[in-house]
């Protein structure tokens, strides 16, 4: 499908990555791994033709399409989420144009025995005729079904994209990509903008993909729960093994450890026969015999043991002064989004070095209430801040706040003041930004280097209360063990917004738990709170809720309903299974087109059955919708 030999790009004179050879096949879910800054991004824009490397070649099937989820993407304004979405289908909307046309042609006309009027007619049928082929009759009802998965209501669809921040943008870019049957999906941190519900939803897309797929992702489960090959670029190498994330862990520290076994070996027979050499040069007897033993240890062939790139931030946050008791009072506290009420009359009392984590489902007013606390929204309630509080904020968005014209040193110094100035270039050397790098751009910076640089721009002012909304997204995670090491450090008062378990552990003493406009205080850390609602992990949580909160109805159905349901799902079942056949089996008869030219000779039936196929498949999709409409009536 797609072969890359020999690949190397550097950058201001240092490679990035240097003869990297590799092959992606169908079927293939590559977890992309390795330190903010390897060059996984730079990889990801290498496959999608997006950048030229150095050198090195990169052969394609012909015809082969390619689909790139970037960390930031370009929206043009005015348009609704449905209408956005429907730039997926580029092709069955062109047609849709042309079919309106000609109607409208026919529709003003009245020469219907002239020949234009004929041979409009003709150009009808077959524009319909392409059209049904390629999915028009299809292709609203699988955007309305693929958005819902991501997590759009129906009432959203209407809604201008302009109303919606740059995470659910980035939810609709994805849509579109998972719409167009892309040959290969690239996706750069696709899951850093969405809830556990809709994370896996897309789990189960990917793993039922054709096609291949290649995720850069610091999340440990979703690529455990996707992936079937892991790459990990590392010191400008690749190690490329057959495994999801954490069986590859183990099965690289295992090569690793036979490696230092067998170098240790092997230099103890270097060392042995180095003996003998030097033992055999003293005699001139035994002269051919050392110039032997040197020509056979000239062949040797050293074994190496795999380097690791063990760097990491240094980083301590400070405290600036000692605040009052409470540092926190929050009295009845609401707010509402146009008609959309997300907290209800809140009351919050935050103590001064309290370390509170706030848990739940997106939507639930998380990130709107830290915002609310450094005073970055309106709201109803009252909320007043102790003697002495000095707010450090680290927003979710936090990389949109910087500017990419700017350097890095330059970011750096236009946040400082007269005290911490001279101090800059050491706070950025301690966040791995070193010698020229602090001349980079912001813009050309990964996803994780920006974060990094957040977090060293967070330093250079004073703070005693520190909020932080999902500070680890983009963050690699040897980074987010320096995070984590950090925080629990700090001797000031922690807010945290997290749905990272492995993260959150050891780090808070207090739960909050936003869902339905309120909060619900546990008062232990996020292991205590999981043991007291019952579940393993916060993804049970909110899968849970959503089970919880079904219509008491669903339960209370009739036997011939749930007979019925039983049936119908049962037949959906059937028809995806054929649907998924006849899709591999267009797709060979694509290639086959591709590559015969003359099907007539080789199999004079050929167009035949492709047509048939065709049919078929729009048949059967126009049969999976009507199924899914009963199944929503009857649950």
């Amino acid at each position: 499908m797609l072969n890359i030999h020999n690949l190397s790009i550097s950058f201001q004179g240092e490679y990035l990555f240097e003869d990297i050879t590799f092959r992606l096949g169908a079927g293939d879910r590559i977890g992309l791994i390795g330190k903010n800054g390897a060059g996984k991004s730079t990889m990801l824009k290498i496959l999608s033709k997006e950048l030229e490397p150095d050198s090195g070649q990169i052969a394609a099937d012909k015809n082969l399409s390619i689909g790139f989820l970037k960390q930031d993407i370009d929206f043009e304004f005015g348009r609704t989420v449905l209408e956005e979405s429907y730039e997926a289908f580029k092709d069955i909307r062109a047609l849709e144009a042309k079919i309106e046309d000609i109607n409208h042609q026919l529709v003003e006309r009245d020469d219907y025995e002239s020949e234009g009027y004929h041979q409009l007619m003709v150009d009808l049928n077959e524009i319909q005729h392409q059209y049904e082929i390629i999915g028009g009759y299809n292709y609203q009802g699988e955007t309305e079904k693929i958005l819902q998965g991501l997590g759009f209501k129906r009432e959203d669809f209407n809604k201008l994209t302009d109303t919606f921040s740059g995470g659910w943008r980035m939810r609709i870019e994805l849509a579109k990509l998972l719409l167009q049957n892309n040959d290969i999906l690239l996706l750069d941190e696709p899951t850093n903008h969405l809830d556990i519900e809709s994370i896996i939803w897309l789990e189960g897309f990917l793993k039922s993909y054709i096609g291949a797929v290649v995720i850069v992702s610091h999340d440990k489960m979703f690529l455990d729960n996707v992936t079937n090959r892991t790459i990990e670029i590392s010191l400008g190498r690749i190690y490329d093994y057959k495994k999801p994330y954490s069986q590859y862990l183990i099965l690289r520290n295992e090569i690793k450890e036979q490696q230092v076994a067998a170098q240790k070996n092997q230099q103890k027979q270097i060392e042995q026969t180095e003996k003998l050499i030097e033992k055999f040069r003293a005699k001139a007897s035994k002269a051919s015999m050392a110039q032997s033993l040197i020509k056979k240890l000239d062949r040797i062939d050293r074994i190496e043991v795999d380097e690791d790139d063990n760097s990491v931030m240094t980083l301590n946050f400070p405290v600036s002064v000692t605040p009052g008791k409470v540092v926190i009072e929050a009295h009845r506290i609401s707010k509402t989004y146009d008609k959309l009420q997300v907290l209800k009359n809140i009351d919050l009392t935050i103590e001064r070095d309290s370390k509170t984590a706030f848990v739940g489902q997106n939507g639930q007013g998380k990130s709107t209430l830290a915002k609310i606390i450094v005073g970055e929204l309106n709201h109803e309630g009252k909320l007043k801040l102790g003697h002495n509080v000095q707010i450090g904020y680290f927003a979710q968005n936090q990389a949109e706040y910087l500017d990419g014209n700017k350097t890095v040193l330059d970011t750096m110094i236009d946040a400082a003041n007269e005290k911490n100035r001279s101090k800059v270039r050491d706070i950025l050397g301690s966040f791995l930004f070193r010698g020229e790098e602090v001349d980079k751009y912001v813009k050309v910076l990964s996803g994780g280097e920006r974060n990094r640089l957040a977090l060293a721009k967070l330093l250079l002012q004073p703070f005693n209360v520190l909020v932080m909304d999902e500070p680890t997204n983009h963050l690699d995670i040897k980074s987010k063990n320096v995070l984590k090491e950090a925080l629990k450090k700090f001797e000031g008062t922690l807010i945290l917004v997290s749905h990272d378990r492995d993260f959150l552990q050891g780090l808070t003493n207090r739960i909050y738990e936003f869902k339905d406009q309120k909060i619900k205080q546990y008062l232990g850390d996020i292991d205590f709170y999981l043991e007291q609602r019952n579940v393993e992990n916060l993804r049970e949580v909110e899968k849970r809720d959503v089970v919880l909160e079904q219509p008491k109805e669903t339960n209370k159905q009739s036997y011939e309903d749930q007979k019925k349901l039983k049936s119908l799902n049962n037949k959906l079942s059937n028809i995806e299974a054929k649907i998924s056949q006849l899709e591999k089996d267009i797709k060979t008869m694509d290639v086959e087109l591709a590559t015969d030219y003359d099907m007539t000779v080789s199999d004079p039936k050929f167009f035949d059955k492709y047509d048939a196929a065709k049919k078929d498949l729009a048949s059967l999709l126009k049969e999976w919708e009507n199924i899914q409409m009963e199944l929503e009536i009857l649950s």
